[in-house]
């Protein structure tokens, strides 16, 4: 069996659990969503970028509550969830045009959840050939723009349909 490595993380994954301080739980607590790049909030969740994307547009989708099991969220915050989940994609599809996505939630750290005690779902857009070896062989990952453009260019388009969002959830 092979194993590739992920070394750009190795700070992060360290360093995460040494914080008393859930890392969602203080992004959303932040008076500044540029600061935290969230992206849009609703009654029971929030979406922003990951700072430490895979590709360009990779989003999470978080409950503002602070829990590890996705099967404990009440029934109005997973609706809410699912909707934000299918704004993602929309609006994923809609400006970048992906040919695929890969989305999931890794519960718990033998799952190899980087922040076990509060489950979040990432979003990921793909294109085919978006893999290659050079995060392997540079510990180089290639993003086609920084996290400022990204949320410069999303965060309007979901401050727009998370309006929409609100209206038809009632």
């Amino acid at each position: 069996m092979r194993y590739i490595a992920t070394p750009w993380r190795e700070d992060y994954v360290r360093n995460v659990y040494k914080n008393k301080d859930c890392v969602f739980c203080k992004a959303r607590r932040r008076k500044s969503d540029d600061e935290s790049y969230i992206l849009c909030r609703g009654s029971h969740n929030f979406i922003m970028l990951n700072k430490f994307p895979y590709t360009t547009g990779h989003l999470m989708i978080i409950p503002n509550r602070h829990m590890a099991d996705f099967e404990k969220a009440t029934p109005a915050a997973s609706a809410e969830f699912m909707d934000m989940w299918k704004l993602c994609l929309k609006i994923l599809r809609r400006h970048y045009s992906p040919h695929g996505f890969n989305a999931g939630m890794n519960l718990g750290r033998c799952a190899g959840a980087g922040i076990a005690e509060h489950f979040h779902l990432h979003v990921i857009p793909r294109w085919t050939g978006d893999s290659n070896f050079l995060p392997l062989l540079s510990r180089t990952r290639i993003i086609v723009e920084d996290l400022e453009t990204t949320y410069e260019r999303l965060k309007p388009l979901f401050n727009k349909n998370m309006t929409r969002l609100s209206k038809d959830s009632v």
